[in-house]
């Protein structure tokens, strides 16, 4: 009889490459099922987590695929660097890339093939809202995360990048803890830069 394999949110959340916020609320939906301990913790089936990837598109990270890949797209050379930065020295498990353009990430998107994008709205040619709207109406690209950043982060522009499909939305200058939660990396951190970045 197969044993069955219990997973914590913060577990489940990186297998599904996803912050435990995302996941907690996919389950607090009824979209991802989820079972809870006697204590009132919730728990979570390997293959219910298999089923819902299936379902949705998305990718399960493996073992031997445990290395999440990241790519910053933004036209801002000292910001681009100071996140490579950061999110490199956060975790073994993180391989960081640079585009500095909408048709240079379009570039990197088809041969790198990132899990995560932190994509600036404001660029110059094709911005964020294009870049957003070509992933995520791609079948082979729509399972790729997209967290957004813009210094010009007003109530319209935050819901027409979510209803495009970005997971969320970030003000400059950046929050880094609140960018580390949502890329579900808050536990892993070696060296976190505090305070803010533009």
């Amino acid at each position: 009889m197969t044993k069955k394999m219990y997973l914590t949110p913060n577990e489940a959340a990186k297998l599904l490459m996803v912050s435990p916020v995302t996941l907690r609320q996919w389950a607090q939906k009824g979209w991802l099922k989820s079972h809870s301990t006697a204590g009132g913790h919730r728990r979570f089936l390997y293959h219910d987590l298999e089923y819902f990837a299936d379902e949705r598109g998305l990718t399960l990270m493996h073992a031997d695929n445990n290395r999440t890949r990241i790519l910053i797209v933004d036209d801002d050379p000292q910001l681009s660097g100071y996140l490579n930065e950061l999110l490199s020295g956060t975790s073994d498990n993180i391989e960081v890339e640079i585009a500095y353009d909408g048709f240079d990430a379009g570039g990197k998107i088809q041969t790198w093939q990132p899990h995560i994008l932190l994509l600036d709205l404001m660029m110059p040619g094709l911005n964020g809202f294009d870049v957003c709207h070509q992933i995520k109406s791609n079948p082979a690209t729509r399972a790729i995360r997209i967290i957004t950043m813009t210094g010009y982060h007003t109530p319209e522009n935050v819901d027409r990048i979510l209803n495009a499909g970005a997971e969320a939305c970030m003000a400059k200058p950046l929050d880094t803890n609140t960018l580390l939660i949502l890329l579900g990396l808050a536990d892993e951190i070696k060296t976190a830069g505090p305070g803010l970045a533009r």
